[in-house]
């Protein structure tokens, strides 16, 4: 059945992946494990884009369907997460509307056990800095797709500066253009390639 939920995303069928959802959910698979096969399935859709076979309007399916299957594992994913879970903000950075690889890096934070703030996409700096004084989250992480908008992950961090909350939180960049050098230039703390490494950092921010 995992093999079929993965190969109806990458085909980018809605009514099978959802349906195939729902039978995992009643067999007794976690929402851990399915998210997992989510974001495999989105790796591949991802590699299709880059790769030309597969276009914009695919990708906007591909999110559609995210948002589907995360409608239906939310409920019992809820469940496994302690209400003294850390907190986390967490946000696509402004200018960019690409929510799929932090939506399915949301899910995977709190199945993990931690409380993320969702401040959802093309968010501003400003927003972002906000949410950290009202929540006191110690981790702020940051989603970016597009390169040019990078310059606005920077503005998030020197505004921490300003707001002297620099000191009280971690910040944590992931998304394709994000690099050492991005990290350097943006001034984050930690930056992530993909999600396992993401969950693994902010682990061990809290083992600090």
């Amino acid at each position: 059945m995992k093999d079929e939920l993965l190969k109806a995303l990458v085909n980018l069928d809605e009514e099978e992946a959802l349906a195939l959802v729902e039978k995992q959910i009643e067999a007794g698979q976690t929402p851990l494990e399915i998210v997992e096969i989510c974001k495999n399935g989105v790796e591949i859709v991802g590699k299709r884009y880059s790769e030309g076979h597969y276009f914009l309007a695919d990708l906007i399916m591909a999110e559609e369907i995210l948002k589907g299957i995360m409608g239906i594992v939310e409920p019992y994913l809820s469940v496994d997460v302690p209400t003294n879970g850390i907190s986390i903000v967490f946000g696509t950075i402004e200018g960019d509307i690409h929510d799929l690889g932090k939506n399915i890096m949301i899910y995977l934070l709190r199945s993990s056990g931690f409380q993320v703030y969702d401040l959802g996409v093309d968010v501003s700096p400003e927003q972002f800095v906000k949410a950290v004084s009202e929540t006191g989250a110690p981790i702020l992480g940051i989603s970016v797709l597009l390169s040019f908008c990078v310059g606005s992950i920077k503005k998030v961090v020197d505004l921490l500066e300003e707001a002297g909350l620099r000191e009280q939180v971690k910040v944590v960049i992931g998304g394709y253009p994000v690099n050492q050098t991005v990290k350097e230039y943006t001034g984050a703390d930690y930056y992530a390639t993909d999600v396992t490494n993401a969950i693994a950092i902010c682990r061990g921010i809290i083992k600090k």
